[in-house]
């Protein structure tokens, strides 16, 4: 299996995202694919429509599966040489957990940034955390 991108297809913001990184951030379309979770078999991917609305989602060649400010360490891990050392910062204890305080302030704030629209928003107690 080749790893995948799942992002939110009814996020404008996400889906402005998705778009830079196929065209930017990829070597070449074999590297991964990047695919909104609304056209996928999730549970294939051992994935939920839920986890996807909240988060973005990498799943990696061998089904490993990582979410959010993880998700983006893998991506860019898995992308060009020039953003690869950002992959290695992420992943460092005291900045990983400001990564993680950072992707939950953006998806918890994602229809005001460009691209963003209402649909973006997520339900208040999913901003906050609840479940």
């Amino acid at each position: 299996m080749r790893p995948i991108l799942v992002f939110d297809g009814d996020c404008g913001m996400c889906t402005t995202c998705a778009d830079l990184v196929q065209r930017r951030l990829r070597r070449s379309p074999d590297d991964y694919d990047v695919a909104p979770s609304q056209r996928l078999d999730l549970p294939s991917l051992g994935l939920t429509q839920e986890q996807c609305d909240e988060a973005l989602q990498w799943v990696a060649a061998d089904g490993r599966t990582s979410s959010g400010h993880d998700a983006v360490a893998d991506l860019l891990a898995a992308s060009r040489w020039w953003v690869r050392p950002v992959a290695l910062l992420l992943r460092l204890p005291g900045l990983h957990a400001l990564a993680g305080v950072g992707y939950r302030w953006v998806a918890g704030h994602r229809q005001v940034f460009p691209g963003g629209t209402p649909a973006c928003s997520l339900p208040a107690h999913r901003e906050q955390g609840e479940s």
